[in-house]
C-alpha cells in the first residue's frame, strides 16, 4: 500500500511539473483583428496622403497603372511585400475614384539614367501609351534593421515627371519579415 501511495505521489508530482510549463501559447488572429490590420491601414493611409488635395479632373485624362513596388537595391526584383503593397495601393486608389487599370507591371519599371536618377523604362511608357494611361504609381522599399521604408511616386507618363510623392515606414514585425522573404 505504501509503494502504491508513493507511486501515486511521484506520478502526481511529475504531472504537476508538466502542467506548470510556462511555454507561450500561440493564438491565431481573429477576423476582427484582421479587419483592423495596421498593415492594411498603413497602405490606405499612404495613398490618402499621396493623393490628398489632388485635382481629380486634371488626372481623369486616362487610367492609372500601378507597378510592382520593388527593392531599392535591385530595381528588377521584388519580394511578396512589394506585390502585396501594389495590390493594396491599386484597391485604395480605385476606391478613391481613380480609373485604375488592372495591368500587372513587372518590377523593371525603372531605368537608371546618369547619376543614379530613376526614369520610367521605355517598356512602361509603351504599356502606358497602349492603355492611354496618364499616370503610373511606382515605388521602392528598403528593409533596415527595425523598419522597412517605402517610397511612392505618382509619375506622369508623357514626361516621367513626378506629380506626387509620399514616404512612410513599416515596422519589421513578423508579417513584414515574412513578406520580405523571396518567394520559394
Amino acid at each position: 500500500m505504501k509503494s502504491y501511495a508513493l507511486l501515486t505521489l511521484c506520478a502526481g508530482a511529475l504531472l504537476a511539473g508538466c502542467a506548470s510549463n510556462n511555454a507561450p501559447v500561440r493564438t491565431e488572429p481573429t477576423y476582427q483583428e484582421a479587419a483592423s490590420s495596421q498593415f492594411l491601414q498603413s497602405s490606405t493611409e499612404a495613398i490618402s496622403k499621396l493623393v490628398a488635395g489632388m485635382d481629380m479632373p486634371a488626372v481623369s485624362g486616362g487610367p492609372v497603372l500601378v507597378a510592382t513596388i520593388v527593392n531599392v537595391n535591385d530595381l528588377s526584383r521584388s519580394a511578396p511585400l512589394g506585390r502585396t503593397l501594389s495590390e493594396q495601393y491599386a484597391s485604395s486608389m480605385a476606391s478613391k475614384g481613380f480609373n485604375v487599370k488592372e495591368v500587372k507591371l513587372r518590377g523593371d519599371v525603372f531605368v537608371k539614367e546618369g547619376a543614379g536618377e530613376l526614369l520610367l523604362s521605355r517598356e512602361i511608357k509603351d504599356i502606358a501609351r497602349n492603355h492611354n494611361a496618364a499616370l503610373v504609381l511606382v515605388g521602392t522599399y528598403s528593409a533596415a534593421a527595425n523598419l522597412t521604408f517605402v517610397s511612392l511616386k505618382l509619375v506622369r507618363t508623357e514626361d516621367s515627371r513626378i506629380v506626387r510623392g509620399h514616404d512612410y515606414a513599416l515596422p519589421n514585425d513578423r508579417d513584414v519579415q515574412r513578406l520580405l522573404q523571396a518567394a520559394r
